[in-house]
């Protein structure tokens, strides 16, 4: 098919609004390697949540913190490919400062989520060591 032929409109109906978005998930997941690992570590913790018995509280932070980390590396993918799509794929100064600056933004995600993980988890643990 001839990419002139493709459709740039707004989607007319909600259920194919959804399936573009899938069809944006699924291709992060299956081109990103940092989103994979961010989605593994999150079913892990999820069922160390459900080993630990949380809180509902906690699930609440536990599952704000996940999706937020997940959030910042889809937003830091986007970026990404945008600048690439400017810059042709080329080096250029301000392209690197962007893109670095994109993945600082889920470097400081992650390390939120170590320190919630942390006040969540390493009580339970030091309970679970000294039982």
């Amino acid at each position: 098919m001839d990419l002139r032929d493709k459709k740039v409109s707004k989607n007319k109906n909600l259920l194919t609004a959804a399936k573009h978005a899938c069809d944006g998930l699924l291709q992060a997941l299956q081109e990103e390697r940092n989103l994979k690992i961010h989605v593994g570590m999150a079913v892990v913790i999820s069922f160390l949540g459900v080993a630990f018995q949380l809180s509902l509280t906690e699930w609440r932070w536990l599952m704000l913190i996940i999706f937020l980390v997940i959030l910042m590396e889809m937003l830091n993918t986007i970026t990404e490919n945008l600048v690439d799509l400017i810059t042709g794929g080329k080096y250029h100064p301000l392209a690197k400062k962007v893109k670095d600056m994109a993945a600082g933004v889920v470097l400081l995600s992650a390390v939120l989520a170590l320190a919630v993980g942390s006040l969540i988890f390493i009580p339970k643990i030091i309970n679970w060591l000294y039982m």
